[in-house]
């Protein structure tokens, strides 16, 4: 992938997601991959930086569940999930009932959507 888009990181990952993929920086100078996407890595600070496609393997590193009235759409599960690149990012998991997610089960990231905006979802995996 091409370095930053002139508009910015965050820019350059939303734009991502708009083409169904998830999009990581990782630092040519250390080549650790980062998230949430900025200017500079900070790991060791170095600029050159560039876009990788994700893998979307990852695990569940913490979770919660939403309580909702049903009315309101009823209970969601919230979870950082650890992607396999060794990045955190903030996500749900889809297709099991809120209450059945549990740290550290594989999961696997895709790009879908909520509330009309393109995201990143999980959904459970294999080991």
């Amino acid at each position: 992938m091409t370095d930053t888009d002139t508009a910015g990181p965050d820019a350059t990952f939303r734009k991502g997601l708009e083409n169904g993929e998830i999009l990581l920086p990782r630092c040519d100078d250390c080549g650790a991959f980062h998230f949430f996407p900025r200017i500079l890595c900070p790991h060791c600070h170095g600029s050159a930086l560039t876009w990788h496609r994700a893998s979307g393997r990852g695990r569940v590193h913490t979770t919660t569940v939403v309580r909702q009235k049903p009315e309101r759409g009823g209970n969601y599960n919230i979870c950082m999930v650890e992607l396999e690149e060794g990045v955190r990012m903030m996500s749900r998991v889809e297709g099991i009932a809120p209450e059945d997610v549990a740290i550290d089960m594989p999961v696997t990231a895709f790009v879908g959507e909520a509330d009309g905006n393109r995201i990143v979802l999980c959904k459970p995996g294999r080991d």
